[in-house]
């Protein structure tokens, strides 16, 4: 699997049409790759977003092709997008492969993070009440098409939570956004996440090649 870091501030529209284009190559044969980075401050739709999810601020909004509904990406998010293909795995087990690798991330940070039933994402549970309400670490919205993913997982680790408050995030209004920073007090660098991620992603055994001759590579 190609690892590629593609760094901070990355434009969604130019990471969007470089996954088309690795999708393709994928889809022909060519290796898996695994993008890491931060984008550029944006909104993006998924396909089940409604327009009561949208900001009433009149702020654009990227409508793409991936599942789920309404999110911000931007600085201090860990962004990753695997180009894999998917194999016997359904959408949902692929779903469920990306999150547990997040688990498998933030548990050695101290993180007791799950899966909340009927709902996608990487979460940490409250107690029920208002003020200990669950709270979404981690956004997960694919598409997969000729047995290959791409679009994927956004992991919040250190980004200005303020920003969710534009929109109904993932159209969730009973539960709330946190990060790493915010329950720890501090976090891990970006790169430090994203190196973790893509370490427990092939771990995981989802890679087209097995995990011991995986060689990341640095993209310019």
């Amino acid at each position: 699997m190609r690892v590629m870091r593609l760094g901070r501030e990355v434009d969604y529209q130019q990471a969007w049409a470089l996954q088309r284009r690795l999708h393709d190559e994928v889809v022909e044969g060519g290796e898996d790759a695994l993008l890491l980075l931060e984008h550029a401050s944006v909104l993006t739709a998924g396909t089940s977003t409604r327009e009561s999810d949208l900001p009433l601020d009149g702020s654009p909004v990227v409508r793409v092709d991936r599942g789920g509904r309404i999110t911000w990406h931007g600085p201090g998010q860990l962004v990753a997008y695997p180009i894999v293909r998917i194999g016997e795995l359904g959408v949902v087990d692929w779903v469920r492969r990306l999150e547990q690798a997040v688990i498998d991330v933030l548990r050695p940070l101290g993180l007791d993070a799950e899966r909340v039933p009927g709902r996608a994402g990487v979460w940490l549970r409250g107690d029920g009440s208002p003020l200990a309400r669950d709270a979404k670490l981690a956004q997960v919205g694919v598409r997969v098409a000729a047995g290959v993913s791409m679009h994927g997982v956004a992991v919040n680790v250190d980004p200005d939570l303020s920003e969710f408050a534009r929109i109904v995030p993932c159209g969730i209004t009973d539960a709330d956004v946190t990060s790493i920073a915010a329950r720890l007090g501090s976090a891990p660098s970006v790169e430090e996440v994203g190196d973790a991620f893509a370490d427990a992603l092939i771990a995981l055994g989802v890679a087209a090649i097995p995990a011991a001759s995986a060689r990341p590579v640095v993209a310019a």
